[in-house]
């Protein structure tokens, strides 16, 4: 091969760099670098965050006064929750996780690679590809309640599509932390995220195919009859599930195992529990029994002593499981607070405040499907999966600020990360907390306009659109520090992250 070098110019040099800039676009675009596919996913989880809050920024200020709609037309207003929601859940939530894993979890197992790199590689296109089709189908007048009968199909095609990506990208992960560890490194003794890689990945291996399914007959009776599950305006009556909880804990089993992972080593010291731990992150992926049946459990206790009893059993198992996982990881992280030397830092900070909004989200779960609380149909439930999507975010940054040195040999500034923790706190708490007030006064949820209640209306939503700023700040303090540090930092040995 001979290299050629003819210096003829600036035309040439010109010609030189943008063929460089279209060779390094192809490269990113056709690589099977575990790194470089986690980094595509991660960045633009990043932006859909941007654009998940930015929408709900804007929900917070049509509801401050829902007599007078000025922002949304009524009509929209359905598919652009709709699409609110699919962007929270699967444009932030799941694949930011996903992401994440496929970066991380080869250097932890010291592979190579990521198994079927380009089964990884091609996740990444169908999920970006499928979210692509869910905002152009909603911007036509597609999805849920769409008057457009094509759009409504792309919507459906879009979903199962992205679903699809998420899925050939889960199978990558719980494939490598199965088969391409190192000689002597068993289960018991891959790191903790890893393991949580592993949990989360099977489980959602279980459920998205059970979401895929019901799009299969949602997009027959649509494209057909109509008859059966109600055309456009039954999509989300069928669909809702795998947009709400117990769904969504399948997505932070990965949140849990970070904090899982970096409470050690902010204590330096060696996790003094676990394999308690390992149990504890099993245990939360009994969440995928209520995913794969389509079924939250409402806990309802009227009726005879059996009835209440059944109510019971079937609620903890559904729900109670998952948070006593949870519980039990964030505990035994915190033991090694105690048995270790621990310091503050930015990842174990963002890790903790994550999990523990995660938990608080959970709880609220709980409460919503107690029947004697009459929650259903509030905004109390747009609270519950704001407080898991925006603390499995913090968990997330506490994340990437963690193995920022493996995945872009920069170190972030702790300070200033620190501080950027404190807003993602404030702006989570203010987005999702009013919401649950708001709840108990019968607020409905996915609407903008025609409700009324007594008490400070414009108070709540004032506050949860101030929430949804916050967190547009924080995401785009992250990405700037990042930056910064990517420009301006010192190297940082990639071994100590690994």
């Amino acid at each position: 091969m001979t290299n050629i070098d003819t210096h003829v110019g600036a035309t040439t040099h010109a010609q030189g760099a943008g063929s460089a800039l279209v060779v390094s676009v192809g490269q990113w675009i056709t690589s099977s670098d575990h790194k470089k596919i986690g980094r595509l996913f991660i960045g633009t989880s990043l932006l859909s965050a941007v654009l998940a809050a930015v929408l709900g920024l804007l929900f917070g200020l049509e509801r401050i006064s829902p007599a007078h709609m000025e922002i949304f037309h009524g009509d929209a207003t359905p598919q652009m929750f709709t699409l609110y929601q699919f962007a929270l859940v699967f444009g932030v939530l799941a694949p930011l996780f996903i992401g994440i894993a496929i970066a991380v979890v080869p250097t932890q197992l010291g592979a190579r690679s990521v198994a079927f790199p380009r089964v990884a590689q091609f996740g990444f296109w169908a999920w970006l590809f499928g979210a692509l089709m869910v905002d152009i189908s909603i911007i036509g007048n597609g999805g849920p309640g769409g008057g457009a009968t094509d759009l409504v199909d792309l919507y459906l095609l879009g979903v199962a599509l992205a679903a699809v990506g998420l899925l050939a990208g889960s199978l990558s992960i719980a494939t490598s932390v199965l088969t391409a560890r190192v000689p002597g490194m068993t289960l018991d003794r891959i790191p903790a995220f890893s393991w949580s890689a592993l949990i989360g990945s099977i489980a959602t291996l279980l459920s998205l195919p059970v979401m895929i399914g019901t799009i299969i007959y949602l997009y027959v009776d649509h494209t057909h009859a109509q008859l059966v599950f109600g055309g456009n305006k039954g999509i989300n009556s069928f669909l809702g599930w795998s947009l709400s909880q117990p769904m969504t804990f399948v997505f932070v089993i990965m949140a849990l195992g970070v904090l899982a992972e970096v409470a050690p080593a902010t204590a330096r010291t060696e996790q003094p529990l676990r394999p308690i731990v390992l149990a504890g992150l099993a245990i939360i992926s009994t969440a995928v029994l209520g995913a794969v049946t389509q079924s939250a459990q409402i806990l309802d206790w009227a009726g005879t002593n059996s009835d209440k009893v059944k109510s019971t059993l079937l609620h903890s198992l559904f729900n109670g499981l998952p948070l006593l996982g949870m519980l039990i990881v964030v505990l035994l992280s915190l033991l090694c607070l105690k048995v270790g030397t621990p310091r503050v830092t930015a990842p174990f900070a963002l890790s903790l405040l994550g999990v523990l909004m995660i938990i608080v989200g959970v709880l609220g779960n709980g409460l919503y499907t107690f029947k004697s609380a009459s929650l259903d149909g509030t905004v109390f439930s747009e609270g519950i999966v704001l407080y898991l999507v925006y603390g499995g975010l913090l968990s997330a940054l506490g994340a990437l600020s963690h193995w920022a040195p493996l995945l872009w040999g920069r170190a972030i500034d702790n300070t200033k990360l620190l501080g950027l923790a404190l807003v993602g706190l404030l702006g989570t708490i203010l987005a999702s907390f009013p919401l649950y007030i708001a709840g108990f006064a019968d607020q409905p949820a996915n609407i903008v306009m025609g409700f009324d209640y007594d008490g400070p209306v414009a108070l709540w939503n004032v506050l949860t659109g101030l929430g949804h700023a916050l967190i547009v700040l924080t995401v785009l303090g992250f990405v700037g520090l990042l930056i910064d540090a990517v420009r301006n930092g010192e190297s940082v040995s990639q071994e100590a992250s690994a």
